[in-house]
C-alpha cells in the first residue's frame, strides 16, 4: 500500500486528484491537506510514500512545506502543483529537492506517470536506507600505516566538497568502504548512496539501469521506470567497476556529468539530476584509453581525485589491526566467545601473499575461528589457513 499526502487548498482540485489517483489504483491510499500548515503536522505524524503540494496557499505556501518536510522526513518525494504563473516558482522548488511539477488543471497521462515515477523513486531511497543501516557498521577503515592515513587524510579533505573521486586498486582491497566513508562523511549523507556493479550488469541494460526507460522502449519494457541517477539525486552514486562500462553508456554518462542532466532510454525528455559521482576499478584505465574500450574524457572527469587503494601485501603493518576486528565482528555475529590470535600465528599471517587482499583475510580468520583451538596457534594457522 502506498500512502500519498495531496496538500492543496482548493477542495475541487483535492478531490479531482484523489479521485484520478486513487482509481488508477487499490494499492494507493490517499489522504488530503487544506493547507500547508496541516500538511506539515500531517507529514510528521505519519509516513508518506508521496506528497502532491500546492505552491501558492494561504498560511504556509508549498516552497515552505518543501523545505520543512526535507528537514522532517528527506526520504519522501514531493511533486510540486503549479498554476500558470507559477511555473518558474516550480523549476526552482525542483533545486530544493522536490520531485517534479504537474501544472493545474493536471493532464492524467503525466499526472499518473509522475505518481509513478516518484513511488518507484521512494521504494529504491528506502531499499537503499535499509541496506545502508545494515552495513554502515561493517564499513569502518581499519589501519595506521601510511598508505591507509593517506587515504584517511584524503577523505576528510574531500568528503565535504562534491569533487568526483575515481578509485582503483586491486579486487579485494577495500574500494567500497573508501566509497562509503566518502559518502557518510559528506552533506549528502542524510540522501542516498546508491551503487551500481557495471560489471555485474550486462551491456543491453546497462543503460537502463542508470538513466531508467520508457514503456515500450524495449522489449520488457512494461512501464516507465526511474534509473540510479534518479534515485540518487541529491546524494551519491557509485560507479564500481566502471572500466567495465561500454562505450555507449560511458557517452551516457559524460553527458550527466558535463550537464547535469540524464534522458531515460527511448525519451527526449532531459531530466535535471544533482549527484555526486564516486567511480571505482580494479583496472588500468590508462591503458583501457590507450587500447579503445575507455574513453579518455571521461577519465579525467572522473579522475579529479584519484584515491588509490594499496594491496594488502603493501601494508602488512596492518593485519594484526585487521585479525582484531574481524576476530570480533565474526564472534558478534556467530555468538560465540572472541579467540586469541598468538603472536605466532599473526606473524605467519603477515608473512603470507595475500593475493585476495583483505577479503581473503577475512575468510581466512572465519575459517581459523570456527575450526582453531582456544587460542589460534602458529600451528593452526599452517594446517587451516594454507594455501
Amino acid at each position: 500500500m502506498s500512502k500519498i499526502l495531496i496538500i492543496e487548498d482548493e477542495a475541487a482540485i483535492r478531490r479531482v486528484l484523489t479521485k484520478i489517483i486513487s482509481e488508477e489504483n487499490d494499492a494507493y491510499k490517499v489522504e488530503e491537506a487544506e493547507d500547508g500548515l496541516t500538511g506539515i503536522e500531517m507529514i510528521k505524524d505519519k509516513d508518506y510514500d508521496l506528497v502532491l503540494c500546492d505552491i501558492k496557499m494561504p498560511k504556509m505556501d508549498g516552497v515552505e512545506v518543501l523545505e520543512k518536510a526535507k528537514k522532517i522526513k528527506p526520504e519522501i518525494p514531493f511533486v510540486m502543483i503549479s498554476g500558470h504563473g507559477d511555473l518558474d516558482t516550480a523549476v526552482n522548488t525542483m533545486r530544493l529537492g522536490a520531485f517534479d511539477y504537474i501544472s493545474k488543471p493536471p493532464d492524467l497521462n503525466r499526472l499518473l506517470n509522475t505518481v509513478r515515477n516518484a513511488l518507484d523513486r521512494k521504494v529504491l531511497v528506502v531499499e537503499n536506507k535499509r541496506l545502508k543501516k545494515k552495513v554502515s557498521k561493517n564499513y569502518q577503515m581499519i589501519g595506521e600505516s601510511k598508505a591507509i592515513t593517506h587515504i584517511k587524510e584524503i577523505i576528510e579533505k574531500v568528503a565535504a566538497t562534491d569533487a568526483r573521486v575515481l578509485i582503483t586498486g586491486p579486487n579485494g582491497t577495500g574500494k567500497e568502504l573508501v566509497a562509503h566513508w566518502l559518502h557518510e562523511k559528506s552533506e549528502r549523507s542524510k540522501l542516498p548512496m546508491i551503487e551500481v556493479n557495471c560489471a555485474a550488469i550486462p551491456s543491453e541494460l546497462i543503460e537502463s539501469e542508470l538513466f531508467g526507460h520508457v514503456k515500450g522502449s524495449f522489449t520488457g519494457a512494461n512501464k516507465d521506470r526511474a534509473g540510479k541517477f534518479e534515485a540518487a539525486n541529491g546524494g551519491t552514486i557509485f560507479l564500481d567497476e566502471i572500466g567495465d562500462m561500454s562505450l555507449s553508456a560511458q557517452a551516457k554518462v559524460l553527458r550527466a556529468l558535463q550537464e547535469n542532466r540524464i534522458q531515460r532510454v527511448g525519451s527526449d525528455k532531459d531530466i535535471k539530476v544533482n549527484v555526486r559521482v564516486v567511480a571505482a576499478t580494479n583496472k588500468d584505465l590508462k591503458k583501457e584509453i590507450a587500447e579503445g574500450r575507455f574513453r579518455e574524457d571521461l577519465y579525467h572527469r572522473l579522475a579529479v581525485i584519484l584515491i588509490k587503494v594499496p594491496a594488502l601485501n603493501d601494508r602488512r603493518e596492518d593485519i594484526p589491526l585487521l585479525v582484531d576486528f574481524f576476530t570480533n565482528k565474526i564472534s558478534q555475529e556467530q555468538g560465540t566467545a572472541k579467540k586469541e590470535f598468538s603472536k605466532g600465528a599473526i606473524k605467519l599471517l603477515q608473512s603470507y601473499d595475500w593475493t585476495g587482499n583483505i577479503r581473503e583475510l577475512r575468510n581466512v580468520v572465519e575459517r581459523l575461528i570456527i575450526l582453531g583451538e582456544q587460542e589460534v596457534s602458529e600451528d593452526d594457522v599452517k594446517l587451516f589457513a594454507s594455501k
